[in-house]
């Protein structure tokens, strides 16, 4: 399941570049988001009578990740390969992983995977697409600060419950960047629909299946199987974009893997004192976690 949901998440991220060149990458992130919500509110009607006013801050702050996450990381693969774009992204998660660890030798992880990054991006050959490289930094920051409130509020509520609180909110606050993009490109019929089946494989069925992976692993060995998602990020980008590596790449992925792997040693983090009914799966403390938003 967990492999599943990341070779859908990459999928998801692949089927969206055509979409991406008739509304741009906001546009589909916004409608990803909206479309979203209206499948999660199918399936599960939010949690609002559970919500407590201390609930509040961090649910808006998530949901305002999550949508910039997805917004950033869309306009980074629309300049640069995705398996690219996923190792940098990749970055942000590893970077907290390593400052929230109590040994500092763990911060040379994501040192070890930036020079893979660097591998990767072959800026000797005078060729970087900085404007993609930094979308995907930004995406990789917002991955970052969306573990830390993921864990925190996943203490609170539960899998498709509290996505289908986040979710709205990424769709509200993508809404001022995403909508003009929509309104002003080259809307044709079949985006609608090619967004609303992509929303429905990301969000909705990968982190499905992410949050079904979670109740029978350790956020430690979740993380571990994570690293391995840069690679996908190459296959995906390979057999859907026809996007090929070049040898120097695939070692860059390799390192990125590596590290990522090595990441998750020591990553365990003890159970929150929460309701049992309602409380997420004891997580890794800044380890590199799913995106299935809380749980």
């Amino acid at each position: 399941m967990a492999v599943a949901a990341m070779l859908a998440v990459q999928l998801s991220s692949a089927l969206s570049v055509p979409v991406i060149e008739h509304i741009g990458p906001a546009g589909t992130a916004w409608l990803r988001m909206c479309f979203g919500t209206a499948f999660l509110w199918m399936i599960a009607r939010p949690a609002i009578r559970s919500l407590r006013r201390a609930d509040v801050p961090g649910l808006l702050a998530l949901g305002v990740v999550t949508g910039f996450m997805t917004t950033f990381f869309l306009a980074a693969v629309e300049r640069i390969p995705l398996g690219t774009a996923v190792a940098i992204e990749f970055l942000g998660p590893l970077t907290v992983a390593g400052l929230m660890s109590r040994h500092r030798k763990a911060l040379v992880w994501p040192l070890l995977a930036f020079i893979g990054v660097v591998l990767l991006t072959e800026p000797w050959h005078g060729s970087v697409d900085l404007a993609g490289v930094g979308f995907a930094l930004a995406a990789g920051t917002c991955w970052g600060l969306y573990n830390l409130l993921t864990q925190h509020v996943g203490d609170r509520f539960a899998g498709i419950s509290g996505l289908s609180l986040t979710i709205p909110v990424a769709a509200l606050a993508t809404l001022p960047v995403g909508l003009p993009q929509v309104v002003g490109g080259e809307f044709t019929w079949w985006v609608l629909p090619a967004a609303a089946g992509i929303a429905l494989i990301t969000p909705v069925i990968a982190f499905g299946l992410e949050m079904l992976a979670l109740r029978r692993m350790t956020h430690t060995a979740f993380g571990t199987l994570l690293s391995i998602e840069p690679a996908f990020g190459i296959l995906i980008g390979l057999l859907v974009l026809a996007q090929t590596p070049t040898p120097m790449q695939v070692v860059g992925i390799a390192i990125v893997i590596v590290a990522g792997a090595a990441a998750q040693r020591g990553g365990g983090r003890g159970a929150a004192p929460v309701r049992p009914s309602r409380a997420a799966r004891p997580g890794a403390a800044g380890a590199p976690r799913g995106r299935a938003g809380i749980g």
